[in-house]
């Protein structure tokens, strides 16, 4: 085991200490660090997920920036905005949140599609345009999305083409009653999940270090099969019976290497099909769209997925 592939294993130890019962979500996040692509997070208030962000910028040392997204926010408001400088008479960029390595977008679906849409070319270009120019952000720029379950009231569902580009759609549960109590074990030992508690937290990895992993990544070795493999799936969402849309190009480039950065951190050089399967629902549940006949059926998602796993034969 290479000592990039040890720092990540650290780093899964320590979230696990400082977000507890949540493991799964852990890794999830890491294959997304590894593959460089954006995370949206949904699940009830109070369960870790502003804190888990917070502790893996931490951890790895980087620019961290949270913006807390209202109905009343606007584009300019997180991509900044040139003011008008009267002692030298010139305008002066005046950088916005999302100039920074790691952002957190807090509630995204509660600010209107138009500063939803002012982070698509972040996102997607790793650029933002203002007044006609273009500016280039951080070479790590990682976006994590959350969102709240319960609330449908003064909300924006984010559009199919945005959803897309998010890597993983994480759903974070209540955590087990074992996790729920250690939890209030940390509490009584004076854990409070505040600044000066992150402060204390030691660093485990940098962000170079972060960028060499993705690196290494791309050496991992995809057979044909398994190629073949992907695209059965990919094209068994679009033909899917209770779909009415299936899973795009992008998202079977995606999977790929999501796939090739599961089993990076799995400490192997080659993809199995256990690799594809294991990233499945968190790189498709925000993908696909069931026919409103299947959703009056109380059908889920996941178990369509599930399903689209069971049909299409694993390559030997």
């Amino acid at each position: 085991m290479s000592e990039t592939n040890s720092i990540f294993n650290r780093l899964s130890q320590t979230l696990d200490k400082i977000v507890v019962g949540q493991s799964s979500i852990v890794k999830q996040l890491l294959v997304a660090l590894l593959s460089g692509g954006h995370v949206i997070i949904e699940g009830v208030p109070g369960t870790g997920k502003t804190l888990l962000v917070k502790a893996i910028a931490k951890l790895i040392q980087a620019d961290f920036r949270r913006v807390q997204l209202t109905p009343d926010i606007l584009p300019s408001d997180i991509l900044g905005t040139n003011i008008f400088d009267f002692n030298n008479h010139s305008f002066t960029l005046k950088k916005g949140p999302v100039f920074t390595e790691i952002l957190l977008a807090d509630e995204i679906n509660r600010t209107p599609p138009k500063t939803q849409s002012a982070l698509l070319e972040a996102m997607e270009e790793q650029q933002v345009t203002l007044d006609g120019e273009t500016l280039a952000l951080p070479d790590l720029f990682w976006t994590i999305a959350t969102q709240n379950s319960l609330e449908f009231e003064g909300t924006y569902p984010l559009p199919e083409a945005q959803l897309d580009r998010f890597l993983f759609k994480l759903v974070v549960d209540y955590p087990d009653a074992a996790a729920e109590k250690q939890m209030l074990l940390n509490s009584e030992a004076g854990f409070r999940a505040k600044r000066i508690d992150l402060a204390r937290i030691k660093s485990v990895a940098t962000v170079d270090q972060i960028l060499s992993a993705r690196q290494a990544v791309q050496t991992v070795k995809v057979e044909d099969k398994l190629l073949d493999y992907v695209l059965a799936l990919v094209h068994n969402t679009r033909k899917h019976p209770d779909l009415a849309l299936g899973a795009s190009p992008r998202s079977a480039v995606a999977w790929l290497q999501s796939s090739k950065a599961h089993a990076w951190l799995a400490g192997r050089d080659y993809t199995t099909p256990d690799d594809v399967k294991a990233i499945a629902l968190p790189l498709l549940r925000h993908r696909l769209i069931l026919k409103p006949e299947s959703m009056l059926d109380g059908l889920q998602i996941d178990s369509v997925i599930a399903a689209v796993l069971k049909q299409v034969a694993v390559p030997r």
